[in-house]
């Protein structure tokens, strides 16, 4: 009797042993796969990231919301190949720009470190006779956010926007999904405020009151990123705060150069809008 119970201890033991090592070894192979699926995710962020560097522009469908107010849209060619640059149109009225054109839409143009609009001439002052306004980047970003968005980093780009994913955490792939006609796989990935980069130094101002004033105040972005085929991102949504970035790519290389209109054509408010800054 005393050997029955033995052996049926030695059962039971041997038993309980053996669904040890199963549940260990199920964890251990669900751990693995979680690591190969983060790692498979990363990898395809990666090749984007890289493809897109590579191209060096793109037609750009842009829409920005910040802080609960009505959307900002831009439409038109975005370059980061050398400098980030774009030459684009937005609505009027949303620019704020009524002001100085009576035309529905108005054209930007962000190259060489500073934005220009195409206003209509004024009948005094800079804008006098002059078909531009030029407002360095500086006196809206101060020095050193002109010189984080001036250079080979190209912050505020595309590009560089997914330069960031390297640093992303909890990368999400959230399955197939159609974006603009294209079959896509969509994915969501955190950036926190360590790694995003020249960008932030561009919206930092001592103690940050443009980039919080622009979101609110945040300590990480959200990305999500729709990549299609030849591992290109159909759209791009950054959610930083209260502010949300959200552009459509139509078609990635081969546009048009961004340049500077004729100095001739140009009239700069850069200082007049550096002493209004200086006085609030």
């Amino acid at each position: 009797m005393r050997y029955m119970r033995g052996v049926v201890w030695a059962g039971v033991a041997a038993a309980a042993l053996a669904g040890t090592a199963g549940c260990g070894a199920e964890t251990t192979r669900k751990a693995a796969e979680a690591v190969s699926h983060a790692d498979t995710i990363m990898a395809a962020l990666g090749r984007a990231t890289d493809r897109t560097e590579s191209l060096g522009s793109a037609e750009v469908k842009m829409t920005t919301t910040m802080n609960g107010g009505a959307p900002i849209a831009m439409e038109g060619t975005y370059s980061w190949g050398d400098g980030f640059a774009y030459d684009v149109e937005m609505d009027t009225r949303a620019a704020k720009m009524e002001a100085l054109t009576h035309a529905p839409r108005i054209r930007a143009l962000l190259v060489d470190g500073a934005y220009y609009y195409d206003t209509e001439p004024q009948p005094s002052g800079p804008l006098k006779g002059k078909e531009w306004m030029k407002v360095d980047v500086s006196a809206i970003f101060g020095d050193k956010g002109a010189q984080a968005l001036s250079g080979s980093s190209n912050s505020g780009s595309p590009a560089a926007a997914m330069r960031g994913l390297k640093y992303a955490s909890n990368a999400e792939d959230l399955g197939k999904e159609t974006i603009g006609g294209k079959s896509t796989t969509h994915y969501r990935a955190v950036i926190d405020k360590n790694h995003m980069g020249k960008a932030k130094d561009a919206l930092a101002s001592g103690d940050d009151t443009v980039f919080n004033s622009m979101t609110g105040g945040t300590d990480s972005i959200t990305m999500d990123i729709w990549v299609g085929a030849e591992d290109l991102p159909a759209r791009l949504k950054e959610t930083i705060g209260n502010a949300t970035i959200t552009m459509d790519f139509e078609k990635f290389g081969a546009t048009a150069d961004v340049k500077a209109p004729p100095a001739a054509q140009t009239g700069d408010v850069t200082e007049l809008m550096k002493k209004a800054a200086a006085r609030q």
